[in-house]
């Protein structure tokens, strides 16, 4: 189960600067709210692709309910649970509240990585 993935953790360090940047220098409401939610699952979903040999399937799924679960955990308040209010790395990493819109952009970032690994994988296949 334990593989190595050059490509992907390539793209998993791309995307890592490219969400560090939208975080440090984007202030707007829709690059740094929508888009770099629709980033972060596909972030995640390469980052495991870079250690895993796991089906697209099951590390869409995967990375999709875990996205989930930070979401609902913003809902639960689980940032003043723990303690963490003051934390700023806390507070940009888990997030501070819940939004439907968050899971809508979960949802269509794991669209993209289903649609993208049809285009790019030479045997059409999703396992």
């Amino acid at each position: 189960m334990l593989h190595f993935n050059r490509t992907y953790l390539l793209l998993t360090i791309l995307l890592f600067v490219i969400e560090v940047c939208i975080a440090l220098f984007v202030h707007d409401n829709f690059i740094r709210p929508y888009f770099g939610d629709v980033l972060v699952v596909i972030l995640i979903y390469c980052f495991v692709k870079s250690f895993l040999k796991i089906s697209v399937t099951k590390a869409a799924i995967a990375v999709l309910l875990f996205a989930f679960l930070v979401e609902t955990l913003q809902y639960f308040t689980i940032i003043e649970v723990l303690g963490l209010q003051n934390n700023r790395l806390a507070r940009t990493v888990i997030g501070t509240s819940f939004a439907w819109e968050d899971i809508l952009a979960y949802i269509a970032g794991i669209v993209i990585v289903i649609v993208s690994e049809r285009i790019f994988r030479k045997d059409k296949s999703l396992q």
